[in-house]
C-alpha cells in the first residue's frame, strides 16, 4: 500500500471503531493460493481476537505460515474527474481519484483450541458487538449449549507486529480545494461521501 507523507496516520488505532470488520489474509497457502477470510474481529491494545468455523481452510494455511495481514477499509468514496479538477484547469480533462481510510496490521497468529479460551475470545466478542441490554449471556464451557458448539469453532490470537495506515482524503490539496470537495460531495450525498466529507472538513480545519 502506498503511504504519502500527507496521507499517513499517527495513531492507527482510532481507525479501528467503526471498521471492525475485514479480511484476514494468510502467508501460507492452500492449493496454491492465500487465504483471505471476511471475519468480524476486536482489537485489545496490540492484539487482534477473533474466531471462526473449524472447517474453514484458514486453519491448514496457518499450519504452514502462522504469518497473517488484516486488512481494513472504510470511508471510502468516488471523487469524479471534475470534482477532483485543481483551480483554473478544464475540468474536462480532470483526473478522478478515490478517498478512503485503510489499515493493515501484519503479524503472527496463534490458534485457539482450550474450551476456556475460546469462550473468554467470544465473551469479549460479545461485549463489543451486542448491542445494549442485551440478554445474552456469558459464553462459557459450562452452559450446556455452549459447550456442544465450541468445538465447532477456533480461536485466534494476532500479535501485531507491523501496521500501515492511510487516510487518503486530499491532504496533498490546499484547504480551500478540500473544502470545495467536500462541498460536491455533500450535494451529491451518495454512498460513503458524508463519511467523507466528515474527514475532508476536519483536515482542512486542522490547516487554518
Amino acid at each position: 500500500m502506498l503511504i504519502h507523507p500527507w496521507d499517513s496516520v499517527d495513531d492507527w488505532h482510532r481507525l479501528v471503531p467503526g471498521n471492525d470488520f475485514g479480511q484476514l489474509v494468510t502467508a501460507g497457502h492452500v492449493d496454491g493460493w492465500p487465504v483471505i477470510v471476511p471475519t468480524h474481529f476486536i482489537v485489545e491494545g496490540d492484539e487482534v481476537l477473533l474466531h471462526l468455523a473449524r472447517p474453514n481452510p484458514v486453519w491448514r494455511a496457518l499450519e504452514s505460515d502462522d504469518r497473517v495481514v488484516l486488512s481494513l477499509i472504510g470511508d471510502w468514496t468516488y471523487v469524479d474527474a471534475a470534482m477532483n479538477s485543481d483551480p483554473g484547469d478544464d475540468p474536462a480533462l480532470g483526473v478522478p481519484t478515490s478517498y478512503y481510510s485503510a489499515l493493515q496490521l501484519h503479524g503472527h497468529a496463534t490458534v485457539i483450541d482450550d474450551p476456556e479460551a475460546k469462550a473468554d475470545i467470544l465473551a469479549r466478542q460479545l461485549a463489543h458487538f451486542e448491542p445494549p441490554g442485551s440478554t445474552r449471556v456469558t459464553p462459557s464451557p459450562t452452559i450446556e449449549s455452549d459447550r456442544r458448539q465450541l468445538p465447532g469453532i477456533r480461536g485466534l490470537r494476532i500479535r501485531i507486529d507491523h501496521v500501515r495506515a492511510k487516510q487518503k482524503y486530499g491532504g496533498n490539496k490546499p484547504a480551500a480545494q478540500r473544502q470545495g470537495i467536500a462541498d460536491a460531495l455533500a450535494q451529491r450525498d451518495g454512498p460513503g461521501d458524508r463519511a467523507a466529507v466528515a474527514h475532508l472538513r476536519a483536515g482542512s480545519t486542522s490547516d487554518e
